[in-house]
């Protein structure tokens, strides 16, 4: 993927992370401070994309998704937190904010990996925002197509030897199922106690209404701008490619059941939709 192309999904999930906290109503799903700084001089003009057509079933589904996958993971990660966990790499962090608003960074090391040219860009705009990157936070630039997730995330200080929680969010569907193969037989190279979560997208039988709604719009448009959705996986069908790279399923999850109930009785336009689901596994040694 190019540049501009990277950075328009980035940008997308940004703006929705910070759109949620001024179109919806409370309870908010999740709380990114970050985006909307981040996002800068743009800012305005994705988030009122939001303000003016906020109920289209691809802005409030966006929404619902970035919302609820980024709430399931880092409630993950606190709980494993908790227990000792050290380290947490975000693959594929895009305009992740994470470490820029956690009270955990420093108890937990960060590391963001992501397209060197990417990674730049970023960079950029936390300066443009005056926002200075913690203590804890250290960017591993890997560029999936060449170069070898390991040896990049060795060269940025990780630990094999110590188990990390590895988020991988909205990054699959864009791959090969073979890409996607790969990066599971890496992650089974880190030390047990490792754990995965990973964002994957369903097939057009299991999706539900609002699912193949989204879908509708949302794939022919990725696939216009360089952007086509590559992989679908069945749960059953993803526990046994991840089982064949020496990962375990320990659940999938639906987007109705990655946060607590009570989150989803609204008065806004979210609602929660069968797309995507999320995975979360562990590495079996």
């Amino acid at each position: 993927m190019h540049e501009e192309q990277l950075s328009q999904t980035a940008l997308m999930a940004a703006a929705a992370r910070a759109a949620h906290l001024v179109v919806d109503q409370e309870p908010f799903i999740f709380r990114d401070t970050v985006a909307a700084s981040l996002l800068g001089e743009r800012a305005e003009e994705f988030i009122g994309y939001h303000r003016a057509h906020g109920d289209h079933v691809v802005l409030s589904g966006t929404r619902a998704q970035v919302t609820a996958r980024s709430h399931y993971t880092e409630r993950r990660l606190a709980d494993l937190a908790r227990d000792g966990l050290e380290q947490y790499v975000i693959l594929g962090a895009g305009l992740d904010t994470f470490a820029y608003r956690s009270g955990m960074i420093g108890r937990v090391e960060v590391f963001e990996v992501d397209h060197p040219a990417t990674q730049r860009w970023k960079r950029g705009l936390l300066d443009a925002a005056g926002i200075t990157a913690p203590d804890g936070l250290t960017f591993a630039p890997v560029d999936f197509e060449t170069d070898d997730l390991m040896a990049g995330l060795s060269a940025a200080g990780f630990d094999p030897s110590r188990p990390a929680l590895v988020s991988w969010l909205g990054v699959s569907m864009y791959l090969t199922r073979e890409a996607v193969a790969a990066t599971f037989a890496t992650i089974r190279r880190l030390a047990p106690g490792t754990e995965l979560i990973m964002e994957y997208a369903l097939p057009p039988a299991l999706r539900d209404e609002r699912g193949s709604a989204y879908a509708d719009f949302a794939l022919p448009a990725a696939a216009e701008r360089g952007e086509p959705w590559l992989s679908f996986f069945t749960p059953e069908d993803l526990s046994v490619l991840l089982d064949q790279h020496g990962l375990a399923a320990v659940e999938h999850v639906r987007q109705a059941d990655s946060i607590d109930t009570a989150l989803w009785r609204r008065s806004d336009a979210l609602r929660p939709a069968d797309l995507c689901r999320l995975t979360r596994a562990a590495v079996h040694h």
